[in-house]
C-alpha cells in the first residue's frame, strides 16, 4: 500500500516520521571499530612443522599444537615463523592454542610451481642460510637445478652453501670448480665420515636442506641430529630419481642448541618465475657496481650489447671466471625445468 492510501483509509495526514514505520526495519549490525585486539604479551614459539591444518609450534622446549586464527586469512603461517599463540599453551595431550599473529620474517624462501605459474609458494620463513645438497652419483649431480635453487636464495636473501654427498662413489673436482669462482663454501660428504665442518657452518645459524629425492639429505640429518631418525629412501635404478621420504618441511634444534636445521621434501623441479634479475644481483656488490652504465632493459646477459659486466671485464676491474659463473646461474635459473 501506497503512503497516499494509507492517509486516506485512514482520514489523516501522517507525519513523515510515521511513514518510516512502515519501512522494511533495517538490519542491526555492530558498530565497526578502530581498535584491535592487543597480542603484544602473548607468548611467541616457532612452527615446527604443519600437517593438515594443524601447526605444531615449540614454546619454551614445549611442543604445543595450533590452529590459525580466521583473521589471519589464507595466507597463515609457514614452517619457521615466529607466531603468537593464545589460548592453551601447557602442549598437555588434546589441548589446543591458536595462532593469532605471525611476526614480520626476516627471509622468505619462495618458489613456483613452474615458470609460467604467477604465484608464489613461501616455503621457509626467517633461514639464515640454504644448503642445496646434491649427490656427486646415484643420482647424477644436476647443475641447472643447483643453479637455480642458489638463483631462489640469492632473491630471498639467503646464503647459500652447496653440500656434496656420496662421495665415495663420484669426485667433486668439477662442482667444486663451477662454483668457486660464487664464493658458494662447499662441503664434501660420504658415509660415516667426519661432518665436522658442516657442523660449523651449522652453527647458530637456521639452515634450509634443499635437494633432489634420494641424494642423502635425509641420512645428513639423522647424522647432524642423532636420534631425529628421518626416513630414508633408495634411487630408481631406471629412473635415475630418488623416491620422496620426507613428505613436509619440518624444523629441527642441533644439538647443544647451536641452531637449526629446516629439512624439507626433495624437490624435482624449481620454478622461478617471480624472480627478477635485479634481486639476484644485488646479492653480487662486485657485479652490482659496474651495472649502472648498462642501457635501460640490460639482462646483464652475454647477448646484452654494451652491457657494463663485460666492460668491467675489459677493463681487468672484474674477473672474466666469476662474471662466467654469475651468468650460468642466471641462465639456468631463466631456462624452463624440462630444459634442465
Amino acid at each position: 500500500m501506497t503512503p497516499r492510501a494509507i492517509r486516506g483509509a485512514m482520514g489523516r495526514n501522517l507525519r513523515s516520521d510515521d511513514l518510516e514505520s512502515f519501512d522494511r526495519p533495517s538490519k542491526r549490525s555492530r558498530p565497526r571499530t578502530k581498535d584491535r585486539p592487543d597480542y603484544s604479551q602473548l607468548p611467541v614459539a616457532r612452527v615446527i612443522t604443519i600437517d593438515r591444518g594443524r601447526y605444531r609450534c615449540q614454546l619454551d622446549g614445549v611442543m604445543v599444537t595450533a590452529t590459525k586464527a580466521r583473521q589471519l586469512g589464507r595466507k597463515g603461517a609457514i614452517v619457521g615463523d615466529m607466531v603468537r599463540l593464545d589460548g592453551d599453551v601447557s602442549g598437555d595431550e588434546g589441548t589446543l592454542a591458536r595462532i593469532v599473529e605471525v611476526e614480520p620474517r626476516s627471509t622468505v624462501l619462495r618458489r613456483t610451481a613452474d615458470d609460467t605459474d604467477p604465484f608464489e609458494r613461501p616455503i621457509v620463513a626467517n633461514a639464515t642460510q640454504i644448503m642445496i645438497v646434491t649427490a656427486l652419483a646415484d643420482p647424477p649431480p644436476r647443475m641447472g637445478m643447483i643453479d637455480r635453487i642458489m638463483v631462489a636464495a640469492y632473491d630471498a636473501g639467503v646464503d647459500p652453501i652447496l653440500c656434496l654427498t656420496k662421495a665415495d662413489l663420484a669426485s667433486p673436482d668439477e662442482l667444486r670448480a663451477a662454483y668457486t669462482p660464487l664464493d658458494v663454501p662447499v662441503v664434501v660428504t660420504q658415509p660415516d665420515a667426519d661432518l665436522s665442518q658442516v657442523h660449523e657452518l651449522l652453527a647458530d645459524n637456521i639452515t634450509v636442506f634443499v635437494g633432489h629425492s634420494g641424494v642423502g639429505k635425509s641420512t645428513l640429518v639423522n647424522a647432524l641430529i642423532p636420534g631425529v631418525n628421518r626416513s630414508t629412501g633408495v634411487v630408481n635404478d631406471v629412473t635415475g630419481r630418488g623416491r620422496h621420504t620426507s613428505t613436509s618441511a619440518i624444523a629441527l634444534q642441533l644439538p647443544n642448541e647451536s641452531g637449526w636445521v629446516i629439512d624439507t621434501p626433495g624437490v624435482r623441479s624449481f620454478g622461478l618465475s617471480h624472480v627478477t634479475p635485479e634481486s639476484v644481483l644485488a646479492a653480487f656488490g662486485d657485479l652490482a657496481q659496474f651495472t649502472h652504465q648498462c642501457p635501460r632493459g640490460c639482462q646483464h646477459g652475454s647477448n646484452d650489447p654494451e652491457c657494463g659486466l663485460d666492460a668491467a671485464v675489459e677493463r681487468g676491474d672484474l674477473a672474466p671466471e666469476r662474471l662466467d659463473s654469475y651468468r650460468r646461474m642466471w641462465q639456468a635459473g631463466r631456462l624452463r625445468d624440462w630444459e634442465l
